[in-house]
């Protein structure tokens, strides 16, 4: 194959990486470790994992033509396998590739163990749908890769990302034991509401920025791509289960805090537990619901929800027809405490956080009444700008990451 045949995938990889800039690095990019040969970063569609992918090669590569990005769903691949891509540009002296939309190709789980068995020394760093199974059922990659999940902006990230104040994140714990004092400190250098509504309502996708008025379309028509793309290409559905899965998520966003009866629902669906569970845990791996129940969550055994939530607040405000605050709280504190800490349902108050912090989420006027006597349970409060005790300010937990 003749250099020129990459012609293509250079000029989308130059068109692109020239709308990059290093300004903002999102928080998961200093914990990979870019030396392991192949890299698998999951994600939900809207992220930035594209973006964080051509700052990489901007930061680490002097001439960038010496490595190539190519997204896998490119027309390109309709007449060229992957193979050839790896061949060619190793031939040149290449000793790594940036890959996008991996899920969009065909086996391609065992094209990556062939790539990484035949080339020694060569390394692969590739994205991919949320949705993807890192044990695809072909061929588990887990002992070759090392995978990691890029998750929306916190709220901490959305205020550097829009150059309000760049802020560390904090540890729970040390925001359950001085949330005080790293309120006080927040507070010292920004006004905190304005900036925490406005992340409710957009922040969570870096891509708002882009065209704030059309935000909402984009964000829509981005979750019409994860069903009728990115879903069957993993999960290899049906026209009518496709269907069934949009459905389902205007069902549950109608409703939401949705605590489900899963008889009526499923007859709403005319499907059954199995199907429609599996449906349900595939809108949660593809971050457009959080399921919460009172295990915690394994994909490989799927219990029955207790308690569904919209991805996150965002996502609320593009789908729902009206929003319920007490709802909004919740799927705030459920999506930003995820990133790091396991969430199941407890049998008194919202949340229980690694099987050991109990929480509840409320507004001013919440108490313990519920939670009374309980070792390690706190509150995390709504419009209140410090806390004390064990009420803590429900905006800090946006500091998670």
């Amino acid at each position: 194959m003749d250099k020129k045949e990459l012609l293509p995938l250079i000029e989308n990889y130059h068109r692109k990486i020239s709308k990059v800039n290093l300004r903002f690095l999102r928080y998961l990019y200093h914990k990979i470790n870019w030396e392991t040969r192949i890299i698998s970063i999951r994600g939900a569609r809207g992220v930035g994992k594209t973006t964080m992918l051509l700052q990489y090669i901007l930061k680490n590569y002097e001439n960038i033509d010496d490595t190539i990005y190519a997204s896998l769903d490119d027309l390109w691949f309709a007449d060229h396998s992957l193979i050839d891509l790896v061949d060619m540009v190793y031939k040149y002296g290449m000793k790594r590739i940036f890959l996008d939309e991996v899920h969009r190709y065909p086996h391609w789980a065992i094209t990556l163990k062939n790539i990484y068995d035949s080339y020694p020394d060569f390394s692969i760093v590739y994205t991919s749908s949320s949705l993807l199974k890192i044990d695809n059922g072909q061929v588990d990659l887990s002992r070759r890769q090392t995978p990691y999940t890029l998750y929306g902006l916190s709220f901490r990230e959305f205020l550097a990302y829009n150059e309000v104040y760049n802020f560390n994140p904090f540890p729970l714990d040390e925001i359950l034991r001085h949330h005080p004092e790293i309120s006080m400190e927040i507070l010292s250098n920004i006004k905190i509401f304005p900036h925490f509504e406005e992340y409710l309502k957009r922040g969570y996708y870096p891509f708002y920025n882009e065209d704030p008025e059309d935000f909402v379309v984009r964000l829509r028509e981005s979750i019409n791509v994860v069903i009728e793309n990115d879903l069957p290409a993993v999960e290899h559905v049906s026209f009518e289960t496709i269907q069934k899965v949009r459905k389902l998520l205007m069902i549950i966003s109608s409703n939401v805090p949705f605590q489900p009866k899963m008889s009526d629902l499923w007859g709403q669906l005319s499907t059954n537990n199995e199907l429609g569970l599996k449906m349900l845990y595939a809108l949660d791996r593809a971050q457009i619901l959080s399921l919460l129940t009172s295990h915690i969550k394994n994909y490989k055994q799927l219990y029955k929800p207790d308690k569904i939530f919209l991805g996150n607040t965002s996502l609320m405000h593009a789908l729902c027809l009206s929003i319920n605050k007490g709802n909004e709280r919740e799927t705030f504190f459920n999506n930003q405490i995820q990133v790091y800490h396991k969430a199941s349902y407890p049998l008194a108050g919202d949340f229980l956080i690694d099987d050991k912090y109990l929480f509840e989420v409320g507004g001013r006027n919440k108490t313990f009444e519920q939670i009374a006597d309980v070792a390690d349970s706190y509150l995390a409060i709504d419009d209140i700008e410090t806390g004390f005790g064990n009420r803590i300010p429900l905006w800090l937990f946006g500091f998670l990451y």
